[in-house]
Order: C-alpha cells, then structure tokens, then sequence
C-alpha cells in the first residue's frame, strides 16, 4: 500500500497510480504558501489554472511508482518537458517547482539549481523564486534571499536554490535534487543537460524539468529533444520516466485563426492577453520575418532559421493595372538604357536573366525577366509544382533547350538580343556562374560585367531596395507567374546580430521543387542600377514584366 498522507486522506493503492495525497500537497503547496509576484496579481495566492493543476503539477508530483531498490513508492518521472508558447506563465510555474523541491518535499540537503544559456537567462526564473520569497509570508520567514551569489537558502535543512549557467559547466561538482532548465532551445548541444542529468544519480527522487518554447534550428539538441518527447507522448512505455506536456500549433493549421491560437496558448484569455497577440498577428501577417517570429514564439511552432521574406498580400498589389505577357512590353522598352542581373544555375536547372530600366514605360523603371530550362529540369520540376512549369513553358514565360542540360548557347543568344534591343550600361552577375560564359558574353555583347558574391554584402543592398518597393507598391510585375512563384518560394537568412543583413537562402535543388531566381537577379539588377547608374527624376516605381 502507498501510504502516503495528507490532509487527512491516506493513499490505499498499489501499483503504479496516482498518489492523492502526493497531487494535493504540491497543490497546496502552490496555492497557500506561493504568491503571483507580478502586475494586478502580485501577493495574491498562486491559484493554479486548470490546465496547469491538472494537466502538469497534479500528475507531474502525484504519479508513483514501486522502486525495489528503495523499497518504498517512489515519483514516477525524473525528467519534465513543457513546452508551449510564450507568456504563458513558464517561469512562475517554474519558480513553484524549485521552491515546493527546495523546501516543500522533505527532501534533506537538497540541491536546487536553475540551468540556462547564461546568467542573465537563468536568474530570470531565480528573480521570479525571490521576489515569491519576500512576498509569501509562510516563506519569507523560512528562507533567507542572497541576491549578490542568486541562492536561496534552506538552513533548517541545509538545502539551496543556486543558479547555473552554462559556462559554469566545468566548475560542477554538484548533487542536485532538482533541475531546471529554463529555455532549452538556446542551449548550443547537449552537453550541460547530461552533465546536470548524470549528477542527480544519487538522489532518491530527482526531478529535471525543463521549459521551453520552440525553436528554429532543426539540427539543434532541443529539437532532438523535442523530437524524443513527442514520440514519448504518443508512446508513454517508450520511457514512462519522462513528463510530457507539449502545446504545438500544427504547421497546416491557419496561423491567423484566433481558434488556433489557444492550443500553444492555454493562458489566453486568463492571464495572456487576447488583444495583444492580435496586435502581433496583425503586424506579422505584413512582414514575413515577423510571422516567423510568431509562428515560434506564440504559436510555438518549430521553424527554420531562414524565414519567408515577401509578404505575398503586398506582391500581389504590385501586379499593375496591365497583365504583361511574354516579350509583349520588352519590345516597347527598346533602345532604353537599362542594367542586367544574371543568374547562371548549374546546367541542369533554372536560369534567369533580369533587366532593369529606370525610364520604362509611363515614365516608371520597368523590369523584365527570362527564364531558361534543360528538357530533363522540366519533368523533375513538374513532379513538384503539380504541373505547373509545363504550362509556363507552353504559355512562353520558360524557354525549354533540349537535352539534359542548359543549352548555354541559346542563353546566351537571347541576351546578346536583349542588349541590342536595349543599351544595357552593365551586368551584374553570380560570381559563382561559369566564367567562360562570362567572357563570352562581355566580348559578344561589349557590356561590361559585374561580379556580385551571393553573400549579405554582396547582396543585401538590391534585396533591401526590392523589398523598399514592394512596400511602397512601387513596382510591378504584371502577372508573370515565374516571378510569382520565385518570390513566394524564397526564404532569407540574416547574420547573429545583424539583422539589417540579408541574403536569399538558396533551396536545396535535388529535394524540392522551390526556385527562387528570379528574385537574386531583380535583386542585382536593381543594385547595379542603384550603385552605378542614375536615379529616376521624378518617380522610384519599378514595373516589373517578363
């Protein structure tokens, strides 16, 4: 029989079960000694949401099971995974933990230590523990608060709360009872985790429990993580020692669904704010980069580090009040200066050719595209478009040259006609395309030729431009579908702490069917305009045609 008694009640059961007694001290523990520390609810009792009793400190502290080697029941899970979005209570909840395992579980000499990347990040949960200490009167009067070393001391029972960060790792000679790990998906490999985990051996009921949001690295040690938990969770006897509470938005789900919003986020409408991730979704869904940034941090979505860059509700206002078809506005630009950006792809896919001219048609800069494709690229291509690149190729946006790979001959050919029909000032292109074409067609053509690296210097200037006009509505692209769908496909990558750098994250050609050339060859055309040739007199629109 369990045995275990509180308020009363004895548990009678046997076997692995919930402990009632168990589940109700660490409620009440939570509920009558904690206080909220923060905003209109500070020094008012830490009342549990529902989903946080029932669903996490309930069964968290309540499950047991019989331990042989102890020969007494024993908590069921050793290690916790919560994961949900942001603002949902994580560090409050958090703070209880380490509190009701410092003090609160009869544990003698306990080792509470709070995990995170760095000091700052860890002390963040600490703060929340302290400021309940002073604010609780049952617990200010048993724990005292060092705040110049970030520990909170037991000294009836020689236990403490100390944080950790991770470069402390190899000053750890610790025993801990309890860890916490707050935000794992800053964590840069796994390293710290086992060293925290591998140190609880000793202890009879150790807890790790970690918090945290998704995050955007799929090769990083929390996705792993993630990826274990989840499979746990459909899985329970995959590692019955592990707690699972995850709270992920679908990836098919609408992300501007209010109704999908509650499922990463079970605080909303408590103490989360409905208004304010409204506000959030509103901004997101003009700006791409944002929209990841709330596809992970309130949806709690796993992402990918590039993010989609075009916020396509703005490209489709730029089509222009004349759909283009193809070469039909190039005839009327002829003779017009223009600056070229080139794209030469590996011989077996996508090439692109982008020509700007600031004195296009209606006075506006004009811009206009070719695209050309190996026969065997088409196949390959169709599989993963649902068809569409045959279309385009019948309807004359992508110019098919036979065989397996670019006919670089008929490439070439229709950019000597391009220069003679327009007087190109100058090319910019791919430092990475073939040199040999190159040389070719800087002697053919006589337009001298401009390399751009494909890096965040090289072109973060025409990106930043074409991204400028988009919001403005200051281009057009007048329907041509290739374009459409190089720039709904692209995604972009920014340096670590600098975000005003930007360049195309360029797709993985043998596994999927996104292109994106379009987009670096308006984007090098439009800076070799901008960097070397003069400026519109009266009006920055760029009207874009293929």
């Amino acid at each position: 029989m369990c045995g275990r008694t509180f308020d009363g009640h004895t548990c009678r059961k046997r076997g692995d079960h919930l402990c009632k007694p168990r589940a109700d001290h660490a409620q009440a523990f939570a509920e009558e000694i904690c206080v909220h520390t923060k905003d209109r609810w500070a020094r008012r009792p830490f009342i549990l949401a529902d989903w946080q009793r029932d669903d996490i400190v309930r069964p968290l502290f309540g499950e047991v099971r019989w331990d042989d080697e102890a020969e007494c029941y024993v908590r069921r899970f050793r290690i916790a995974w919560i994961e949900l979005a942001r603002k949902n209570g994580k560090s409050e909840l958090l703070a209880f933990v380490a509190l009701y395992l410092l003090v609160g579980d009869g544990v003698e000499s306990a080792e509470v230590y709070g995990c995170a990347r760095d000091t700052d990040q860890a002390k963040l949960v600490f703060n929340v523990a302290a400021r309940m200490v002073r604010l609780s009167p049952v617990l200010s009067k048993r724990l005292r608060v060092i705040e110049h070393s970030a520990r909170i001391v037991d000294e009836k029972t020689n236990s403490v709360y100390a944080v950790v960060p991770a470069d402390a790792l190899g000053n750890l000679g610790s025993n801990p009872s309890c860890v916490i790990f707050d935000e794992v998906l800053t964590q840069p490999n796994g390293d710290f985790w086992n060293a925290m985990r591998t140190g609880m051996g000793t202890r009879l009921e150790p807890l790790l429990i970690a918090a945290t949001t998704a995050g955007n690295d799929p090769a990083s040690f929390a996705k792993g993580e993630h990826d274990e938990f989840v499979k746990i969770a459909e899985d329970p006897a995959r590692a019955p020692h592990r707690f699972v509470y995850l709270r992920n938005t679908p990836a098919d789900a609408d992300p501007w669904d209010e109704a999908n919003w509650y499922h990463a986020n079970p605080a909303l409408g408590d103490f989360l704010s409905l208004a304010a991730l409204r506000e959030e979704a509103l901004e997101a869904r003009n700006d791409p980069l944002k929209e990841n940034a709330f596809r992970q941090f309130r949806l709690n979505q796993w992402v990918n580090q590039a993010s989609r860059w075009m916020p396509m509700h703005l490209y489709a206002a730029c089509t222009g009040s004349t759909r283009d078809e193809p070469a039909q506005l190039r005839r009327e630009l002829a003779r017009r200066p223009a600056w070229g950006g080139l794209d030469l792809a590996s011989k077996l896919d996508l090439t692109a050719w982008c020509l700007v001219v600031p004195d296009g048609i209606d006075g506006h800069p004009s811009a206009l595209w070719r695209f050309w494709l190996p026969e065997a690229g088409v196949t390959f291509l169709d599989e993963r478009t649902d068809g569409r690149v045959s279309r385009w190729v019948d309807q004359g946006w992508i110019t098919v040259t036979d065989g397996e790979v670019i006919d670089y001959d008929k490439v070439e050919a229709d950019i000597v006609a391009d220069t003679g029909l327009l007087r190109v000032a100058d090319i910019s292109y791919d430092e990475w395309s073939g040199e040999p074409v190159r040389q070719r067609l800087e002697k053919r053509t006589g337009v001298p030729m401009f390399p751009v690296a494909q890096t965040y210097k090289g072109m973060t200037a025409g990106m930043t431009e074409l991204m400028a006009l988009t919001r403005s509505r200051g281009w057009s692209h007048h329907g041509n579908p290739v374009a459409e769908f190089c720039f709904d496909s692209v995604e972009v990558r920014h340096p670590p702490g600098e975000p005003d750098l930007i360049r195309p994250d360029k797709p993985e050609r043998g596994k999927t069917g996104k292109r994106i050339d379009a987009v670096p060859t308006a984007a090098m055309a439009v800076g070799g305009w901008k960097l070397r040739g003069s400026k519109p007199k009266k009006s920055s629109r760029m009207v874009v045609m293929g």
